[in-house]
């Protein structure tokens, strides 16, 4: 237990966890909350998490992914039982702080990481241009090269120019299937 525990009022704060268990470490402490009425100490539990964009078999797919793995932000009230309570949480293995003692993120960061997490459609950005040369990195013409002839920027898809057969043959391809050359 640490001494003297700085009386800061509802902030919020990062605990450390065994990677892979953040939401066994939220569900835990939801029950610890629960069970040993703490509410009017131990406020929220978050997660940070972020969507991504992600090609499996040619296919576009949404991802959640967790911005910050192995942790889990707690707003709370921190006093001697508070901190015990979240501390013994299982697969809690500390707060982020000095020694024992945890030090609360700024308003700010707390702002910037729920701004990112509510970010709904995931963003991406199209770094090639018409005539750009691109290699093929994905689906059934992966390891071709090629020329865009064509970018649809709001379906995120690439018209590329394929040599096949001693011609050039125009395939539609998603972004995240081509690299710049």
């Amino acid at each position: 237990m640490p001494k003297q525990i700085q009386q800061l009022g509802r902030r919020w704060y990062v605990l450390h966890t065994y990677s892979g268990y953040e939401e066994n470490v939220s569900h835990s402490l939801k029950q610890r909350i629960e069970s040993m009425g703490m509410h009017d100490k131990i406020f929220n539990i978050l997660i940070p998490t972020e969507k991504k964009i992600k090609i499996k078999n040619g296919k576009r797919k949404v991802v959640t992914e967790k911005i910050f793995p192995g942790y889990v932000l707690v707003e709370m009230d921190v006093t001697d039982d508070s901190w015990y309570v979240v501390r013994n949480t299982p697969n809690v293995t500390g707060f982020i702080g000095s020694g024992t003692m945890p030090i609360p993120i700024s308003e700010e960061e707390v702002k910037a990481i729920q701004k990112r997490m509510g970010v709904e459609e995931p963003k991406f950005v199209i770094d090639v241009t018409v005539d750009s040369p691109v290699k093929i990195v994905d689906g059934p013409f992966k390891n071709f090269e090629g020329k865009v002839a064509e970018i649809n920027e709001e379906r995120g898809k690439v018209k590329v120019l394929v040599s096949m057969f001693g011609r050039e043959t125009p395939v539609e391809l998603d972004f995240l299937q081509i690299k710049k050359i």
